[in-house]
C-alpha cells in the first residue's frame, strides 16, 4: 500500500504524483476553534465517481463553505465528482491505495494516516470504507459511518460476515441512513442499538428543477390534451452500473415501441455502457435509444422528459426520483428501497415489481394515458415541494459534522 506524500507547501491545495494533497492538517476540534480554524472532516468514499452519495456531499461542502476543512480518499483513485466541488473550498485528495482482501493491513495503514491527519471527524461511505471505520478503533476521532445502499451481491440479502462486522464495528459510533428501509435493515438485520441510527433524508435544490418544470408546462400540457407531434420521451438518470439494471429498461422499452412510438433517453456513464449499446442494438432499438453520457445540465434534461424510469435492482433514496418529481415528472419505478413511499399516493400504481414484463407494461400504461401523465405529474411535484427541500438535508447534515446530533 502506498500514500502520497503530504506536501508541506503553503498552498492550500498541492500537486502530488498521482493526486491531490494539502498540507499539514489542524489539531483536534477544541484546539482549531481557538486557533480560528475550521474543523478537518476526513471523508472516505470507495469511489468519487459521480454517484447520489458524492453529489450530496457536494452539495453539503458547498453549502457550508468555509466553515469546514476537508479530505476526500477515494480508495479507487476516481474523482470525477470533485467538478461539483466549489473551487474556494479548503478541500484535498490524497492518493491513498487499498488493496484487495487485505483488510487486517490496510486498517493499519489507515489508522497510521489518521493518526497523521488528526481529523476532528471520520465519515466513512458503505462496505467500501468499513477498513477505515475499522482504522478508528479504538476512537482517534469521532466517527460517523453513511450507508446509501448495496452493490450487487447484496441485493438479495445481507452477506453473514459483513454483517458481523457491521455489528461490531459500527455499534458505538453514528450510522447515518437517507431511508427508513436501511434505518429498519441497520436496527433489525445489523443489530445496532436504534441510538445510533440517525435517518436523513435526502434533498435537493427544488427551485432549480421546479424551472425546468416551469418552462414545459405548456408542452405537457398541450400533451396533455391532444396527440403529440413526436414520439414520447422516457427518460432515466443513472450510473451505468449493474445494480441499476438498465439492461432492464432496454428490454422493456423494446417491448413497449414494437407497438407505441417512443424514444428512450439515458443519461450517465459507467461500466456497463458498452454492454447497454450492444443490447439496444441486439433488440433493434439502437435508433430509438439516445446514451446522453455524463451531464451536468440535469434540469434540462428532466424538462424535456415525458415520464421518468427507474428499473434499479436496488435503492434506497434514489435523487433522481426526487428531481424526477421536482421537475413534475411520472415515475416507472421498481418497488425497491423508499421508493414508492417516496412518490405522490397517485403515482403507486406505476411502481411493479424487478421483472421485465411488468416494467413494460407500466410504461405502455403511462405512455397511453396522458391524463395520468399530467395528474401525477402534479402530484409528484407538489409532494416533493412539500418533502424534499435541501433545506432539512442540510440542517441534518450541520448537526452531525459539528457533534450537536
Amino acid at each position: 500500500m502506498n500514500v502520497s506524500p503530504v506536501q508541506s507547501d503553503s498552498a492550500t491545495i498541492g500537486r502530488c504524483q498521482d493526486g491531490w494533497c494539502q498540507s499539514p492538517m489542524s489539531e483536534a476540534v477544541q484546539r482549531a476553534r481557538i486557533a480560528g480554524r475550521p474543523p478537518l472532516i476526513v471523508h472516505v468514499f470507495p469511489t468519487f465517481a459521480v454517484g447520489g452519495a458524492q453529489v450530496r456531499f457536494a452539495a453539503l461542502a458547498n453549502h457550508f463553505g468555509t466553515q469546514f476543512r476537508h479530505i476526500v480518499v477515494a480508495l479507487d483513485g476516481e474523482t470525477a465528482c470533485r467538478e461539483r466541488l466549489d473551487p474556494g473550498l479548503d478541500i484535498s485528495f490524497p492518493c491513498v491505495e487499498a488493496p484487495k482482501h487485505a483488510m487486517l493491513a490496510n486498517a493499519w495503514t489507515f489508522r497510521s494516516l489518521l493518526r497523521r491527519w488528526r481529523p476532528d471527524l471520520l465519515v466513512t461511505g458503505n462496505w467500501g470504507a468499513i477498513e477505515f471505520a475499522i482504522a478508528n478503533l479504538p476512537p482517534l476521532s469521532r466517527h460517523l459511518h453513511v450507508v446509501d445502499g448495496f452493490g450487487p451481491e447484496e441485493n438479495e440479502s445481507q452477506l453473514l460476515r459483513r454483517m458481523l462486522v457491521r455489528r461490531l464495528v459500527l455499534a458505538r459510533g453514528k450510522v447515518v441512513v437517507p431511508s427508513h428501509s436501511l434505518e429498519q435493515i441497520a436496527i433489525e438485520t445489523w443489530k445496532l442499538p436504534a441510538r445510533v441510527v440517525r435517518y436523513v433524508p435526502n434533498g435537493i435544490d427544488l427551485a432549480r428543477f421546479s424551472l425546468g418544470a416551469d418552462a414545459c408546462h405548456g408542452l405537457r400540457g398541450a400533451r396533455s390534451a391532444v396527440p403529440p407531434n413526436g414520439p414520447l420521451v422516457i427518460g432515466t438518470i443513472a450510473a451505468l452500473r449493474a445494480e441499476k439494471n438498465v439492461a432492464r429498461l432496454i428490454r422493456a422499452f423494446a417491448s413497449v415501441v414494437s407497438h407505441t412510438p417512443a424514444r428512450l433517453v439515458i443519461v450517465g456513464n459507467g461500466d456497463e455502457r458498452a454492454s447497454l449499446a450492444a443490447l439496444a442494438a441486439e433488440l433493434g432499438v439502437v435508433d430509438r435509444v439516445t446514451f446522453a453520457g455524463y451531464r451536468v445540465d440535469t434540469p434540462a434534461l428532466y424538462a424535456g422528459f415525458d415520464l421518468f424510469a427507474l428499473t434499479s435492482d436496488t435503492e434506497q433514496m434514489p435523487l433522481s426520483v426526487i428531481e424526477a418529481m421536482a421537475s413534475g415528472l411520472p415515475v416507472v419505478s421498481t418497488d425497491v428501497g423508499d421508493v414508492r413511499a417516496m412518490l405522490a399516493v397517485e403515482n403507486a400504481a406505476y411502481v411493479g415489481a424487478r421483472d421485465d414484463a411488468v416494467m413494460s407494461a407500466l410504461l405502455a400504461k403511462l405512455l397511453a394515458s396522458p391524463e395520468d401523465r399530467a395528474r401525477i405529474g402534479a402530484a409528484n411535484r407538489a409532494k416533493a415541494q412539500r418533502d424534499f427541500d435541501q433545506a432539512t438535508m442540510f440542517s441534518g447534515w450541520h448537526e452531525l459534522w459539528t457533534g450537536v446530533a
